[in-house]
């Protein structure tokens, strides 16, 4: 990336250190969710335990970008496009610790809903989580260019996931309503669908500080198609 000349080349390697511990903080988040899914799926309660584990990593992450950012702001007093990337960093961090957390709560699912019972209700959350893996992974590819073109597109991608994530919802209020007794298990489900629902939220956050990086201009709360129009002014 290019952050643009500095008198001090010490401020560039910092600056790229801080973005490579970003996109490595994202991988991790993505292989998170991947696992999640894979433990759900093949009933792999020793999976879903590493994921549960192995959040506190993602935690750690966080807050070691968090003191490196802080310690840049603190000594090097950065201004304008410095200073707006530094921001976005810190905001993008705490979305993906927060992705992390429903990849640790799809593992808890894996391990008191198995998907047997899934199949049984009729209803899966398969598709619902690729959606959004794939959503994050291509939002982090946006992030590691600063790519506004890739991140509007990556924006609209969360009407996909709405979508579905309304169906799940619709077919688990029918099976309630069908089978009164299996309502505490179908409820863990369906709060697993909204926690998915909301990684769509998080990826679509990181593109508006994508976009706010880039061309200084806050996009957030815009619908896709003024975020559309805000990127045509430039």
């Amino acid at each position: 990336m290019n952050f643009g000349r500095h008198i001090s080349g010490q401020f560039n390697v910092e600056l790229e250190s801080i973005r490579t511990h970003v996109l490595t903080m994202g991988g991790l988040v993505e292989q998170q969710l991947s696992f999640a899914l894979q433990a759900l799926n093949k009933e792999d309660i020793d999976l879903a335990r590493k994921v549960v584990k192995d959040d506190h990593k993602v935690n750690v992450m966080e807050m070691s970008i968090d003191e490196a950012c802080t310690r840049i702001i603190a000594k090097r007093q950065p201004t304008a496009k410095d200073l707006r990337l530094i921001m976005a960093i810190i905001k993008t961090i705490s979305d993906l610790e927060r992705i992390g957390d429903v990849a640790t709560k799809i593992a808890y699912v894996a391990i008191e809903t198995p998907s047997s019972k899934q199949r049984k209700y009729h209803v899966s959350l398969e598709t619902l989580c690729r959606l959004a893996i794939d959503m994050l992974h291509q939002a982090l590819d946006a992030f590691a260019r600063m790519d506004v073109e890739s991140a509007a597109q990556v924006h609209k991608m969360d009407d996909k996931i709405d979508a579905e994530c309304k169906a799940v919802i619709e077919q688990l209020t029918k099976l309630m309503m069908e089978y009164p007794k299996n309502i505490p298990s179908m409820l863990q489900i369906m709060q697993s669908a909204h926690a998915i629902e909301r990684v769509g939220d998080r990826c679509q956050n990181i593109c508006e500080y994508i976009v706010y990086f880039v061309i200084g201009k806050d996009v957030r709360h815009l619908e896709d198609d003024d975020l559309g129009r805000a990127l045509n002014d430039i």
